[in-house]
């Protein structure tokens, strides 16, 4: 009853006349980034985060929250008429929408799309309201070893699961914690691998690290690889649904939910697993002519992926708000947007700053129902924007992105570390090491450090101190457990081959 109490204040504050123009630019600018092609939600709240430092805190996560699921909107569309997926959680997406397009029922595929969305939006909204509390007081009773132990699970699951090797993933973490040093250490004072430079003795803004990892170094890879030609668009009409189509996808679109939304609260769970599972799902429950368009463009298979998909969006907040904890690339880039504002999300965050915490939840509801109206009437001018040539897209975006830099502190020395990520950012693409971990590595690798010299401190350079509390032990079990999993799945495939060969 608390939290509905608390629900309707944030409605209070979501619904003054500003904050329901920020939610607006936010979902139209998400969704509009988000339609261009190899550009995800994580880029597309890193690309417009400079934009908002002049906006007050609750109006600028208002707009946060649209621009995070405008994004997962409009890669859903680049899926069905691109074949080009923004992000891993749109390529199943791809799998069937784009062949329900070829086969000219591009508005069926991107209206399931969009209600899917909606429906799985507003319901793990609603279990977010209810979740989010019970987390905060279990979160109330954590001490340093317990967040500290909380952090290397964030590490070691990040690095695992959204890694296709151990190694590949802990090496990018590395560099993440290697940028989260620079600066003055806030125990002892002195300064580290500042270079002598002065301007990195306040370290590296998390925006810069953000845009240049993500924005910059994603347009130089996209564009080091695709052609420069305008992309071949599939025709595409209003979006609509017609009574068949409802009755095959009101299912997908609860199953997909409820898939979703646990796994986007977990460390490292992502969306990718939910939609892979939900397409795997819907397939074996296929019935009938279902059954028979499976592979060569089943609705089924559009709308229980894309509602897995945004419910993993509302789960990732979770864990986000209550704990400070990312669990996906777009979230660590929220939880720079925090920090941008000098917030830290956590149980304190709740009695600290109700107003944003609820306002920002209450927005969500307010935003997918915006979304809504955007895109089912709107399919075809979303369809038109992926005809902007190539060269200008990606000049636009690292114009964009260095103006929004600079406009941070006015320093030239911010622009020379932006493009030096950039090519940081492009060279870990191509050389397949993910980003992801390296942002979370950052960004929590400070705050891991103060933890961990706490807990120290308490226990009189005692080690065992790491160990002492159960739910630090529990999490350091679930994170050895994540690191060492992928490497005795390859040990049991391996042996299942030489038995084989055998």
């Amino acid at each position: 009853m608390e939290s509905f109490s608390l629900l309707l204040d944030g409605f209070a504050t979501a619904l003054t006349p500003i904050n329901l123009v920020y939610a607006l630019v936010g979902v139209t600018l998400g969704t509009l980034v988000g339609v261009l092609p190899g550009i995800g939600p994580a880029m597309t709240v890193a690309l417009l985060l400079p934009i908002t430092f002049n906006v007050p805190p609750a109006s600028a996560f208002i707009m946060f929250a649209g621009i995070y699921y405008g994004g997962m909107y409009g890669g859903s569309t680049t899926s069905i008429l691109l074949n080009t997926p923004g992000e891993s959680s749109s390529m199943i997406t791809a799998l069937e929408g784009n062949k329900m397009a070829r086969r000219g029922r591009a508005a069926q595929a991107l209206a399931t799309a969009a209600i899917g969305s909606f429906v799985a939006g507003t319901i793990a909204t609603a279990l977010l309201v209810v979740a989010a509390p019970l987390v905060v007081d279990f979160a109330i009773s954590f001490g340093p070893e317990d967040y500290f132990a909380l952090a290397v699970l964030a590490f070691t699951a990040v690095s695992s699961v959204l890694s296709r090797s151990v190694v590949r993933g802990l090496a990018s973490l590395g560099l993440g914690l290697a940028i989260g040093l620079v600066g003055i250490d806030q125990q002892t004072g002195q300064a580290r691998l500042t270079l002598g430079i002065d301007q990195l003795l306040d370290g590296i803004d998390v925006v810069v690290v953000a845009v240049g990892l993500f924005a910059v170094g994603e347009v130089l890879y996209v564009a080091s690889r695709l052609r420069h030609a305008a992309p071949d668009v599939v025709p595409v009409g209003r979006a609509f649904l017609g009574r068949s189509d409802w009755s095959r996808s009101w299912r997908p679109w609860l199953r997909g939910t409820a898939l979703g939304f646990p796994f986007g609260a977990l460390p490292g769970g992502g969306a990718e697993i939910p939609t892979f599972l939900s397409y795997a799902a819907e397939k074996r429950l296929a019935r009938g002519i279902a059954r028979e368009e499976y592979g060569n463009g089943a609705i089924e298979g559009v709308a229980g992926p894309e509602a897995a998909n945004n419910a993993s969006a509302a789960g990732t907040l979770v864990p986000l708000l209550t704990l400070g904890l990312p669990t996906s690339a777009t979230a660590a880039i929220m939880l720079a947007a925090f920090q941008q504002y000098g917030l830290q999300p956590g149980p304190q965050l709740f009695d600290h700053n109700p107003a944003l915490v609820w306002g920002m939840i209450a927005s969500l509801f307010i935003g997918n129902a915006m979304l809504l109206v955007l895109n089912l009437p709107l399919a075809p001018a979303w369809a038109r924007v992926l005809h902007i040539p190539r060269p200008y897209l990606y000049a636009g975006i690292v114009l964009f992105a260095a103006l929004g830099v600079y406009a941070l502190n006015g320093s030239r020395v911010d622009l020379v570390i932006l493009y030096l990520l950039g090519l940081l950012g492009y060279a870990m693409r191509r050389f397949g090491l993910p980003v992801a971990p390296a942002v979370i590595g950052m960004i929590l690798g400070p705050m891991a450090e103060i933890q961990l010299r706490r807990a120290l401190a308490i226990g009189a350079g005692d080690v065992t101190v790491l160990v002492r509390s159960p739910i630090a032990v529990a999490f350091l079990t679930l994170a050895a457990l994540a690191l060492l999993t992928p490497v005795f799945r390859r040990l049991a495939t391996r042996r299942r081959t030489g038995n084989a060969v055998r």
